[in-house]
C-alpha cells in the first residue's frame, strides 16, 4: 500500500460551463473503496507510480486560535479562514505541495486556512487525480480544486523568453474573480516555487489603503525600463500609462488580492487588454508579469520586502545561484529557471536549496515496494461554476 492513510475519494462531475466559462469546482472528501478492480485502477496506478508523497505530520490549531464560521457555511466562503489560492499541475506538484506543507507547519492556526488550488482542465494528469494526491497527502487540509478552462486564455498569449513563461496556467491569476466564489472577498496568491518559514496570518492581515486592490512588495531600485520594449517606451501613448504614477517593479507570485474590488473594477479585463494588444505589437518579452505591470505598477499597497525574497532560481535563462536579500525573511521564493526540487534531484543544488529541502515531502520508492492502490470515483456529487451542491 502507499504510504500511511489512504483512504480518499474524488467526487466530480465535469459539467461544462454555459454561462461562465472560467472554470468548474471539484469537492473532496474521505470514503472507503473496497470494491475497485484492476481494470479500473490501471490509469490511477501509473500516476500513484509518479508520485510518491509522504502523508504530512497533523497540524493543529494552537491555543487563542479564532473560532471559523458557522460551521453549517461553506468553508470556501468563511470570512474568518486565511484563504490563498495556488495553481496545482503535474509539472509543479512537488513545489505545490513544498509550498502548502511550508504554510501549515509555520501556521499558528492551520486549521484556518483554506486553500483555493486552480488546476488545467488539459493537465497530463488529470484534476480529479490531482485532488486525490493533495488529500492523501493532508488529509484534513481545507481546500478546493477549480478547473481552469485553458481556451480561455490561449488565444492570448503571445511568445516569451523561456517557454514554461507560456503555460497557460500561468495567467490563471488574472481569473481569479471569475474562478472563485463570489463570497470570497480577499485572497494571497502564492506561486509554486515557494516555502513560507513565518505566520501566514501576518501576511493575511495586511491593511490595503483606499483603492488599492492588490498588495505586494515593491522594487523601486529595480530598473523598469527594462520589462518593456523599445517600441514601448519610443511610442508616446504607450510610454504615458506610467506617467502619472511612480512605477516600481512587483512580482506577482506573492500578492494580497481584494478580490471585491478586483471584480468592480474589472481588472481582468484591464489586463486582457493589454495582451491582446501585445499580440498585435511587441510591448514586452516576459510572459503574464509585464500586463500586471501595466495595469497595477505605482498603484500597489507596499508590503514588507521579507514576503518575497524572490529571484531564488536565478534569471530566466541560466538559472544561476544567487543569495538572499539583505533584511529578514517571511517567505522564500524560487523565482526564474531553477527550481530547487530540479537542482536537488540532479545533485546540482544551489546554497540556498537546502532551505526548501525541509518542506519537500517527495520520497520516491523502489519499483519493489510498489504496490497498486485501488481508488474508486463512485461518490459524485454535481458541481456547478466553482459552488459545491452540497
Amino acid at each position: 500500500m502507499l504510504p500511511l492513510r489512504l483512504t480518499v475519494v474524488v467526487s466530480s462531475l465535469l459539467l461544462s460551463c454555459i454561462f461562465q466559462p472560467f472554470c468548474l469546482g471539484i469537492r473532496s472528501f474521505p470514503t472507503v473503496d473496497s470494491t475497485a478492480t484492476t481494470t479500473s485502477t490501471t490509469t490511477s496506478t501509473a500516476t500513484t507510480n509518479l508520485f510518491h508523497f509522504s502523508e504530512a505530520p497533523e497540524y493543529r490549531n494552537g491555543a487563542g486560535c479564532p473560532v471559523p464560521g458557522n460551521k453549517n457555511s461553506i468553508p470556501s466562503c468563511d470570512p474568518s479562514l486565511v484563504h490563498i489560492a495556488m495553481t496545482l499541475d503535474s509539472g509543479y506538484l512537488r513545489g505545490s505541495i513544498a509550498a502548502v506543507h511550508s504554510v501549515l507547519r509555520h501556521s499558528s492556526c492551520p486549521e484556518n486556512v483554506f486553500f483555493h488550488f486552480i488546476s488545467a482542465e488539459f493537465d497530463p494528469v488529470s484534476p480529479r487525480l490531482l485532488t486525490r494526491l493533495v488529500r492523501s497527502i493532508f488529509p484534513s487540509l481545507n481546500f478546493k480544486v477549480y478547473i481552469f478552462r485553458e481556451d480561455t486564455v490561449i488565444n492570448l498569449i503571445s511568445s516569451s523568453i523561456r517557454l514554461a513563461l507560456e503555460n497557460p496556467l500561468n495567467y490563471a491569476r488574472n481569473y481569479l474573480g471569475d474562478m472563485l466564489d463570489s463570497c470570497v472577498e480577499r485572497v494571497i496568491y502564492l506561486d509554486s516555487d515557494i516555502v513560507v518559514v513565518d505566520d501566514i496570518s501576518k501576511l493575511w492581515s495586511v491593511k490595503m489603503a483606499e483603492g488599492k486592490v492588490i498588495g505586494a512588495p515593491e522594487y523601486c531600485h529595480a530598473n523598469f525600463t527594462k520589462y518593456f520594449t523599445d517600441e514601448f517606451w519610443v511610442d508616446p501613448l504607450l510610454s504615458r500609462v506610467f506617467g502619472a504614477r511612480k512605477a516600481c517593479y512587483f512580482n506577482t507570485g506573492v500578492m494580497v488580492m481584494d478580490m471585491v474590488k478586483w471584480r468592480e473594477g474589472n481588472y481582468r479585463k484591464r489586463i486582457e487588454n493589454w495582451m491582446e494588444l501585445q499580440k498585435k505589437r511587441r510591448i514586452y518579452e516576459l510572459g503574464s508579469l509585464p500586463p500586471f505591470l501595466l495595469v497595477f505598477a505605482g498603484n500597489v499597497e507596499a508590503i514588507d520586502h521579507r514576503w518575497n525574497q524572490h529571484g531564488l532560481g536565478g534569471d530566466n535563462l541560466n538559472g544561476v545561484c544567487r543569495s538572499l536579500h539583505p533584511g529578514p525573511v517571511s517567505l522564500l521564493h524560487w523565482s526564474g529557471k531553477g527550481k530547487p526540487w530540479v537542482r536537488l534531484d540532479e545533485k546540482k543544488a544551489c546554497p540556498l536549496d537546502s532551505l526548501w529541502e525541509p518542506y519537500d515531502l517527495y520520497k520516491p520508492r523502489s519499483y519493489k515496494d510498489q504496490e497498486i492502490q485501488p481508488w474508486s470515483f463512485s461518490s459524485s456529487i454535481l458541481v456547478g461554476y466553482a459552488h459545491d451542491l452540497l
